[in-house]
Parts: structure tokens; sequence; C-alpha cells
């Protein structure tokens, strides 16, 4: 049997989710009212059962993501929520906290967030080992760690492909605590990464003035869903709970394309993960929605500088450079590609991102908002494309059908349509009628055939059509709509009372975690996780960070992401080019705040710490 591949689709809300599905998802995850790790992204109960019931009429799943380190006094409360979420049909959970293991929980799946530090492979199979179905993996692995996870254990895999980065490692960022009492692992991220900061050396000498140190690019992966197939992954997961309609169904579309032409391709091996078809009325790039320009990331190793230094917003899609400045205008290079309305992203004259609107293009000439001295030379792109928004926007952009083959026939009283769709399910629906001879059979059957085939707003599309008539009957057109829609309103309702749930039961376990100690990073934070970690071995298990914060004196954050390397100055990769070496510790000032930066080269990561934290500057490690 081949293997199911799936593009997991984010939904901020029912309205994006069922967006999501129409524009090919074969998955979305959502938030629901409490316990999510985005709380401007949160559903009612409500919602998600009838994102649900639209889901699963395409063999396609919604999964809600339970995924913030839980406290004592929640524990009940996350545990009913749970329930309720398993009775309205949710596919599976996406967790953080270990306590939930704990619960008395109904038999739902349960996957394994990437806040749960899902990056070796002896993790991994623990979790799979105490029941977990699917764990979503560390972005940072490469595909050679990838495949290293996936021997080690069956459990199914899934990849962030596109979207915005965590620079830390998920589930290890506690800056933004740390600065306001805003606990990323309680899905409150003040986004301190995107900030600008101040790079001063360990003299004092201020290196960079002002820059977006921590932001980096958005995350492409598109070009690899091969190698990462060939890896062990299996979901495929966009980033971007609150992100708008726009580039939820532009990267969903995208990707699907992509992923389409592999899937046909290798047919024998792989197959969708969900029903039907969808008909494009655009064509999806991703640079033409929400990005800050694109990278590989660590997939296929350290190769690139990953930083936008400039600015944490977007960036868009690269137009052209600055020909000339006129007096009421710009000379841009393939200006042709812009339309009233559009916004432009540039770097000025000081470095900073900056930016305007095109109010009208006359004569090639395109005549912003406001006229801003800029250089000849300068790149334009564009960050909000008017027209393109307003052509995804539109709900028929993107339209999904289940293939339907439909055979109209007659009975002793009438007529009867019988429809059998591309999963298998049927439904027929009778038309009790006395049956009259037309008087002009010209264009009769066709004319039946092409009534018959109108499925309109409903989710089918006839892809084959018989008649088995024994002459030509007068039959009214409002007559064949009737039966039409009674048949096609049935096959709907057999095809969501008919899918097949998977479930799976947490039975506790005693097999044992890899290590014994556990310290802040794994955000032990209530009694039921502690009962966890103890009864699979651990015997020293440390309070989350939010639970014994020392102010000023904490680290919080460890990255794969490198200053050193953006400047570089990294002493492995490129030690033959660096020049001077930096006097170190590094630190990074915004007004008040300052981190310092420590650098571990063995295992190639960069440490973040409070500017009162002591610690040993270390030697570079070529090794």
């Amino acid at each position: 049997m081949s293997k199911k591949i799936e593009i997991l689709a984010p939904a901020k809300n029912l309205f994006q989710g069922m967006a999501a599905i129409n524009a090919g998802a074969d998955a979305v995850y959502m938030g629901a009212h409490t316990f999510g790790a985005r709380t401007n992204a949160t559903n009612s109960v409500e919602d998600i059962a009838e994102m649900v019931r639209y889901a699963h009429l395409f063999k396609a799943k919604v999964l809600v993501t339970v995924n913030t380190i839980l406290y004592d006094n929640e524990l009940e409360n996350c545990r009913q929520l749970i329930w309720d979420l398993y009775n309205v049909g949710v596919d599976a959970l996406i967790i953080q906290d270990m306590g939930i293991l704990e619960m008395d929980l109904p038999p739902i799946v349960l996957h394994a967030s990437t806040q749960a530090n899902n990056r070796d492979a002896g993790h991994v199979k623990f979790l799979s080992d105490v029941g977990i179905q699917r764990v979503v993996l560390a972005r940072e692995l490469n595909l050679n760690q990838i495949q290293e996870i996936h021997q080690a254990s069956d459990v199914s895999l899934e990849f962030f492909v596109t979207g915005a980065l965590c620079v830390s490692f998920s589930g290890n960022c506690y800056m933004s605590i740390a600065n306001g009492e805003r606990s990323a692992n309680r899905g409150s991220c003040a986004q301190n990464c995107r900030l600008p900061y101040q790079l001063i050396d360990g003299k004092g000498t201020t290196l960079i003035e002002n820059s977006h140190l921590l932001s980096i690019k958005d995350l492409d992966l598109s070009e690899e869903l091969p190698n990462l197939i060939k890896a062990g992954i299996s979901s495929f997961k966009i980033e971007g709970r609150l992100k708008d309609i726009v580039y939820v169904k532009n990267n969903t579309s995208y990707l699907r394309k992509k992923l389409d032409t592999f899937l046909e391709a290798h047919a024998d091996q792989f197959q969708k993960a969900s029903s039907g078809r969808t008909f494009y009325h655009f064509e999806p790039e991703l640079d033409r929605s929400f990005n800050r320009g694109y990278t590989d990331y660590f997939v296929n190793q350290r190769r690139e500088k990953i930083g936008s230094w400039e600015s944490p917003k977007s960036k868009g899609q690269y137009i052209g450079k600055l020909l000339e400045v006129k007096a009421n205008g710009y000379r841009i290079e393939n200006y042709d590609l812009l339309n009233n309305g559009d916004g432009l992203y540039f770097i000025n004259e000081q470095g900073e991102a900056d930016g305007l609107q095109v109010n009208i293009i006359v004569n090639e000439l395109v005549v912003p908002n406001e006229l801003k001295r800029l250089l000849a030379g300068t790149e334009i792109y564009r960050n909000l494309d008017a027209e393109f928004n307003q052509m995804v926007e539109n709900e028929n952009s993107a339209v999904r059908k289940i293939g339907v083959k439909m055979r109209f026939s007659e009975t002793e009283t009438g007529f009867c349509l019988h429809v059998l769709d591309e999963d298998g399910h049927t439904s027929s629906a009778s038309l009790e009628t006395p049956k009259e001879p037309a008087k002009n059979a010209e264009g009769l059957i066709e004319n039946i055939k092409k009534n018959l085939a109108k499925t309109g707003n409903t989710p089918f599309i006839v892809d084959e059509m018989a008649l088995d008539l024994s002459q030509n009957w007068f039959l009214p057109i409002s007559k064949i709509n009737e039966i039409r829609r009674t048949a096609l309103e049935l096959l709907v309702d057999i095809r969501i009372r008919d899918y097949q749930r998977e479930t799976h039961q947490i039975v506790k376990s005693e097999c044992p975690y890899p290590v014994k100690t556990l310290d802040f990073t794994y955000n032990v934070s209530n009694k039921l996780a502690r009962a966890f970690y103890k009864r699979h071995g651990v015997t020293d298990i440390e309070k989350a960070f939010e639970l014994q914060w020392d102010p000023g004196k904490s680290r919080v954050m460890v990255t794969k992401y490198c200053v050193k390397y953006e400047l570089g100055k990294c002493p492995r990769y490129q030690r033959d080019t660096m020049g001077t070496k930096l006097a170190e510790p590094l630190t990074l000032k915004h007004g008040e705040v300052e981190y310092k930066l420590k650098f571990n080269c063995k295992p190639c990561e960069m440490e973040i710490w409070e500017k009162d934290a002591e610690f040993e500057i270390l030697e570079d490690e070529m090794g």
C-alpha cells in the first residue's frame, strides 16, 4: 500500500480553515479557546466542530493545538477541553506538556509539538514508545538527521516547510517572559527577536548601530519535498496561524501543485492524504504574499547567511532596480509588473527598511503616494500586491471538488439517479413521476446529461455520466435538478458519517527516558508532568523557567543561528576569511535591555544570556 503524504495548513479561524481545505490542504491545525500557543488565534469548540465536518467531507483531518505548558490549576480544564474536542470529532491534538499523557484521556491521537525538544532519534523514539503517533521535528534538523530519526522509529514525522522561523529552538525561548512576563510557552510571545539591536564588542565598541540582529528570513523548502519524503517526512507543515487568508491560500496552493507533481510521478509509492482535486483561478507564487525573503535554513547544512537584519516586516516580491527619479515619480525596472495600490519596499539611504504606495502608473512612470529621495540602483520589492490579493481573496479562486460517476435510469414508477464517488461511497435518489414520451426528442438526452452535471456549489464534479433509458421520456428540468440535488446532499451526509477517524488510547508504560536529569528547558510546570518523567526513570527535575526565573542572570535562548557567521567571523566555516577576531563577549542592546552572546562552536550553537549572567568565554573549537 502506498504511503500517504500530507500538506498541513494553518487555520486562524473557521473561515481560513475552510479556505485552506479548498486550496488543497490534506489537514488543518487550529487553536481552541485556550491552551494553544497563539493566544490571538483561538476558536470555540462549536467552530472546531464545523471545521471537522467540512474537512471530513474531503477525508481531510483537523488537528487542534493544546501546546502550551500547563499549571496545576489548569489541568482539569485542559482534560475537559480534550474530551470536548474528541467528542466533536477532532482527529488529533498537538501537545507540548507531557502531563497530558498522565490524564484520563479519550482514545484521541496525540502529536508531539515542535516545542517538545524533538531533535534527536532517542527522544523521538521515546515519544513513540509512550504512545505519541506523530512528532513535529525541530526546524533546525538537516536531511541526514531526519533520516536517522526516521530509521530509529516508525512514528509519523512532520516538518515545517514554509513560513516564519523562530530564531530559537522551539520551546526553549525565554526572552519574552524575561522582559515582560509574557511566556512564549504559554502562547504569548512578544517577539523580542524581531526588535532592532546594537551590537557591542567586549571592549565597548559599537560594531553595528541599529539592526534587527536576531530577525531571520522565512522558510521555503518547497524544492526539497522529494528529499524530505525520502528522508522520512510524511506531513509538510505551513507556519502561519496568525497570517491572513491570502498567505494561507497562496502557500497551500503552491505546495499542493508542487507535491501533486511528485505524487503523480511516484503513484506506486505515495498518494495524496485526502480526497478531491482543486481548481485554481490564480497562479500561486510564494513571494507574492507575506515573506521576509527565503532560506532553506539548515536542511542542507549551514550554507548561507539567513539573517533579515533590515526589517522584520514583509519584503515581498523583487520587482527590479530604480532607474531614475523624476519630478513626480520613479522609473523602475519591470514597472509593468506593478499595479495601482501596490505597496513597495526598499532600503533607504540610511540603510533602513522603507516603503510607499503606488498611486498610479502613467507613461511608464510609477507615481507614488509620497515621493521619497532614493538613489538610482535601489532594489525595489512589492510587499503588497493589490491585484493578486483581490484575486486570491475571491472565494472561487480555489475550488475543491470530489469526482463522481452518475447513472440515470428508469424504474417502474419513475426514475433513479445513482451516484458513486471517487472513494467508493454511493447514494441514490428516486423520482416518482408518470413517464411520458417526449414530443420532441431532439437533444433530449444531452439536455438531461447537461442538467445532471450542473453540480454548482456542491463539493462534487461529474467525471462520468451514463443514461439507461428505454426511450426518450419527457422530463422537466426542475425534476432533473431535484433528483440531482437530493442525491448529492445525501452523498455529503454519507461521506461525513462514514469518515474513519483514527484513534489511539494512551497506555501508561515505564520505558526509560533518554536522560536522568532535566533542566528548565524541559518546561516541567505541573505535578502530572513531573509524575510522568519520574515514572520513566528521571531522577532530577528542574522547574520550568516560568516558575523559577532569576532576573538578569538567565540564559534566555539557544539557537543554531549565529551572529558570528552572519558577520563572516565563524571560526569553523569562515576561518580562512574571518580576519580580525571579535573581542568577546558580544552584547546585544535594545534601549535599556542587554543580552550577552555565548558561542558554542562544537555543537554549532549560540546562547543568549541576560546582562548580569556570568559564563566562561569558550575558545574557538574547530572540531
